[in-house]
């Protein structure tokens, strides 16, 4: 999932901390014992005091959207997570598990799974939630006039969704979305792949309120908080939501599980990542996100909570676009960066350095990984980097580097001065060891996820991911998700361009394809580390650092548990609350 995640994973790497936090704070952080840091006892506050403020979304005015149908990034996926749900989400054990069904089962053919709703399930107007509504809203995210740019790809497992959403089937209600009764749902997958549960765990999957959509179109989500809070079944709905300025939630009256204790929780915006840092230092939120040249001090506070991650931030080259159609030159550009010294600079080791796509503390890890080089290290290579560079050169017919086209990165800071160092860093990097200028391009990270998802009509030429947030602890979400033919992630085109190895790269889209379908876990892993080795070696991405999650948390907030996918479930609420402990954040 970038953050914004999204994200789809922030280069924000700072901004990606506190999109952890952000879904963190709110419920799915903790320390490394598991937990926000406890006393012995507490007492809860009173209910006119039970409010969690925690900044939704820093370095845009807005969240990009509110339809689980489009779920675009980590920010809008922490609202959405809020208001709606599916049959499935995942556990804070990062296990998938029902939601709003009961139990769910495979039939002999390993394709045909049968879920059984929880009874008396309702929408938070009040309005019945059947199977009905469970079918029309997988149906809906595929439909081409959705025009969603995640749910072909996180629900293409699903018979036939490829064809509804190419718009040559019309509806897969009644076809691998069936309706059985009222309480039972049938999905149908293409095939059986080993994650197909997984998949569904995507917001894509969730339920929408029908007659609210039908009645408002494409602005629906702007009416969420009309007919006193309606369209989703989640723990929460919405009470307001001021674009450009804040969402608050208060709980969902109709919801099917044990109610939150919060009485509201406020999303505000902040357009700059610094203040919302600042705006903690003066109790105006419950937890923020720690700008890096603050983290050496503010790692000895008591409120000061760290915790891993499963998020990758990265950089990658566009293969439609010179001089990166060559392997060599991106090899080139990717060890001229020494990744020990800007973690160690710029982040005072707040990341972890890292070669890897599939990050360290999930399924598929490949501890053996080598980087571009061959070699094991993060400290860049230099000799290599060169003699990359001479290939490069040959390859495209370049006398020297002076002759290189321009090269631009293009990047999104949200004002933080962490990022613009490690950008600065980077470029004289490539100045030293490639004698290469590099200009740069800061843009609004709206804009930069618009241009990415643009395919093969990217206009970027090297840019910031600006990282990926796992979506489910399985390889496939790093690999076929992020590269394979037709993915949404797959901006840099690779496969589909014109390069001399694209052939090459198609072979491993197919052994992509081919993995995500093998039942042997342990052969499924060793052939999704042969697949991660050889998007290393062309560089499909350059993965820079692996996050942790530093934050700060106010100590009033409390019953909140850690996961490195900073998962919220929904059930996870009934357990946080707001206790007399101090200080807390102002109600104003």
């Amino acid at each position: 999932m970038r953050p914004s995640k999204k994200l789809k994973a922030g280069f924000l790497p700072t901004l990606l901390a506190l999109v952890a936090m952000l879904v963190v704070a709110c419920g799915g952080g903790g320390t490394t014992t598991g937990t926000t840091p406890t006393s012995a006892t507490h007492t809860k506050a009173a209910q006119s005091q039970q409010v969690l403020i925690s900044a939704a979304e820093v370095g845009t005015s807005d969240i990009l959207s509110f339809d689980p149908a489009l779920a675009p990034d980590a920010f809008s996926s922490a609202a959405i997570d809020m208001v709606f749900t599916g049959m499935l989400q995942l556990n804070n054990k990062l296990e998938v598990e029902c939601v709003l069904c009961s139990t769910y089962s495979v039939g002999s053919d390993g394709v045909t799974w049968t879920f059984n709703l929880k009874p008396n399930l309702k929408f938070s107007d009040g309005t019945p939630l059947t199977a009905q509504d469970v079918v029309y809203s997988m149906d809906r995210a595929l439909d081409p006039k959705t025009q969603s740019g995640t749910a072909p790809y996180y629900m293409r497992y699903i018979k036939d969704a490829t064809a509804r959403n190419g718009g040559t089937v019309k509806s897969l209600i009644g076809d691998s979305l069936v309706a059985v009764d009222n309480n039972t749902v049938k999905v149908v997958a293409a095939s059986p792949v080993a994650f197909f549960l997984e998949s569904l765990v995507y917001p894509t999957s969730w339920v929408v309120e029908k007659s609210v959509v039908t009645k408002w179109g494409k602005a629906w989500t702007d009416h969420l908080a009309d007919n006193g809070g309606q369209g989703g079944a989640g723990p929460f709905k919405v009470l307001e939501y001021t674009h450009n300025k804040q969402i608050v939630f208060v709980p969902n009256p109709n919801y099917f599980g044990t109610p939150p204790q919060l009485a509201k929780v406020v999303y505000p915006f902040y357009k700059s990542f610094d203040t919302g840092y600042q705006v903690y230092q003066v109790n105006g939120l419950d937890s923020t996100g720690i700008p890096t040249s603050h983290l050496d001090t503010d790692r000895h506070r008591a409120d000061f909570i760290n915790a891993p991650f499963l998020a990758i931030n990265y950089y990658t080259m566009n293969y439609l676009q010179k001089p990166f159609d060559v392997t060599s030159c991106r090899q080139a550009f990717a060890l001229a960066i020494n990744k020990d010294v800007i973690v160690k600079s710029v982040w005072k080791n707040s990341f972890l350095a890292t070669n890897h796509i599939v990050p360290k503390g999930q399924y598929g890890y490949n501890p053996n990984l080598k980087g571009p080089d061959g070699t094991t290290s993060t400290a860049g290579n230099q000799t290599a980097a060169q003699n990359d560079l001479k290939a490069c050169e040959q390859a495209q017919g370049y006398a020297s580097a002076a002759n290189f086209p321009p090269v631009t990165l293009t990047y999104s800071s949200a004002g933080a001065q962490d990022v613009r160092n490690e950008v600065a860093a980077m470029q004289q990097m490539w100045q030293n060891v490639l004698g290469i200028s590099v200009k740069t391009d800061d843009i609004d990270i709206n804009k930069l996820f618009s241009d990415e998802g643009l395919g093969s009509n990217n206009p970027l030429q090297f840019y910031t991911g600006p990282a990926w947030l796992a979506d489910y602890p399985d390889p496939q979400d790093w690999t076929t998700l992020q590269f394979d033919k037709g993915a949404s992630q797959n901006g840099m085109s690779f496969g589909q361009n014109h390069g001399p190895d694209a052939a090459a790269q198609q072979m491993v889209q197919q052994q992509m394809e081919a993995a995500d379908k093998i039942t042997d876990k342990t052969q499924r892993e060793m052939a999704y580390w042969n697949i991660e080795q050889q998007l290393v070696n062309y560089v499909a991405w350059f993965p820079m650092e692996q996050q942790e999650i530093n934050i700060l948390q106010k100590p009033c907030v409390q019953g909140v548990v850690q996961n490195a996918m900073a998962v919220l479930p929904p059930e996870d609420w009934a357990n946080i609350y707001i206790s007399t402990d101090q200080p807390c954040a102002k109600l104003s």
